[in-house]
């Protein structure tokens, strides 16, 4: 079975399975997730707790024993296996194939994991764990989810909000959920039950936001000019090279150059999408931004990255960032002032 973070507490209260696999990039929720884990464990009585670290030269038959040997201390056991950002590797595989098919009777296995890509979870290891107990996915959260997110987290700690406050939360601290926690907890202190307003977000929490050059192409592509210059700041003062923002964007345009090229010749956007192998999650910001440009301007574009190649190598006078910056407000829909001067 696999479930998100926020259906996590659900299940704990109701049950408790033999075992948990919590993997993804998201830091915050993913600690939370083991730790509720962990607090379910102790308060149905397993008292005692061990743990394995995977790292070089791990032997996987550590497993086994532990899952064998019997308590010392106390009637029944949390064994934590923390696998971090490696690889089980052939041996870890059967190694973690052979627990779920027999787990340990007196014991809770919690296994703790970074980032699994697709094929991880394809692999027999990984579905055999999920369906033997619980995989919680800790991923992070979109930017349309993160107002909710945030609102959520607000009533858990008894705030009462404005409207806004969720939305000038989210840009504040947007990629960063444990700037998010951190910051609710200091209004939480600050507010005192009164309610929660804009000022006093404003007059509190820091700009907490990171961003990735992704994040700055995403926002162009989904026609947001505001948050596409705010995230752009936002790399810069993170000190990212301009060239990666560059290819970044340049490799989305030349996406939307086929897309637009394909519809000139009649093909439908959806075959163009396809056979461009565009991921099913991208598609919708692609349709987006398909409806929204033309194959002309999907062309200027592609000179002005060029333009801005030229400038950050120095062939060309200008500022990089500047060059960056009009770019992507091209990208989300914005008629420069220059462009309209090019085309008279």
């Amino acid at each position: 079975m696999r479930l998100r973070p926020d259906q996590l507490a659900e299940h704990l209260r109701r049950t408790l399975a033999r075992l948990y696999l919590v993997f993804g990039e998201e830091p915050l929720q993913a600690l939370e997730a083991a730790d509720a884990i962990r607090a379910a464990a102790r308060a149905r009585g397993h008292a005692e707790r061990e743990c394995l670290t995977v790292e070089a030269g791990f032997d996987w038959s550590a497993l086994a024993q532990r899952a064998a040997s019997l308590s010392l201390f106390a009637e029944r056991r949390l064994l934590e296996l923390r696998l971090g950002n490696a690889k089980p590797g052939d041996a870890g595989a059967r190694a973690l194939e052979a627990y779920a098919a027999r787990p340990a009777e007196d014991a809770v296995l919690l296994m703790t994991a970074g980032k699994l890509d697709w094929t991880a979870q394809k692999s027999r290891w990984f579905l055999t764990l999920e369906q033997a107990g619980v995989a919680v996915a800790a991923l992070p959260v979109e930017p349309r989810q993160l107002p909710g997110w945030i609102e959520r987290r607000l009533r858990e700690r008894g705030l009462k909000a404005a409207p806004e406050v969720a939305a000038l939360l989210a840009e504040r601290v947007e990629g960063n959920l444990l700037a998010a926690a951190q910051d609710i907890e200091k209004l939480a202190l600050l507010v005192e039950g009164s309610e929660l307003t804009a000022e006093a977000v404003l007059a509190a929490v820091d700009d907490s936001a990171r961003y990735s050059i992704y994040d700055f192409v995403d926002a162009g592509l989904l026609g947001q000019p505001e948050r596409t210059a705010r995230i752009l700041n936002g790399l810069r003062e993170e000190g990212v090279e301009p060239l990666l923002i560059n290819w970044a964007l340049h490799q989305e345009i030349r996406r939307l150059v086929s897309l637009a090229f394909a519809k000139e010749r009649g093909r439908s956007l959806e075959a163009a999408l396809t056979e461009q192998k565009i991921w099913e999650k991208r598609k919708p910001l692609l349709r987006q931004a398909s409806q929204r440009l033309s194959a002309a301007d999907c062309r200027v574009l592609l000179r002005a990255c060029a333009r801005a190649d030229r400038t950050i190598k120095g062939v060309e006078a200008g500022s990089p960032w500047d060059e960056l910056r009009a770019n992507g407000l091209r990208l989300a829909g914005v008629e420069l002032l220059s462009d309209k001067i090019q085309s008279t």
